[in-house]
């Protein structure tokens, strides 16, 4: 099975991967990844981004962008 798109709804094979950090909640060296189609890209990375949260968007290679 394809590692798919982290939007609500969205079973599209994931292309990249969002990796983000919530200061609260996380130490500066922990990154959460939410995967996302090229569609949902965009509105995923505003998203956490309007929050302070996105990190960086790399590419996704399956099977390796578990949390960090």
């Amino acid at each position: 099975m394809s590692d798919i798109c982290s939007a609500k709804g969205c079973t599209a094979p994931a292309v990249w991967a969002l990796r983000w950090n919530n200061p609260k909640l996380h130490t500066p060296d922990r990154r959460k990844v939410w995967l996302a189609c090229e569609e949902h890209r965009i509105s995923l990375s505003d998203f956490l981004g309007a929050r302070g949260f996105l990190k960086e968007v790399v590419e996704h290679v399956e099977g390796a962008d578990e949390t960090v």
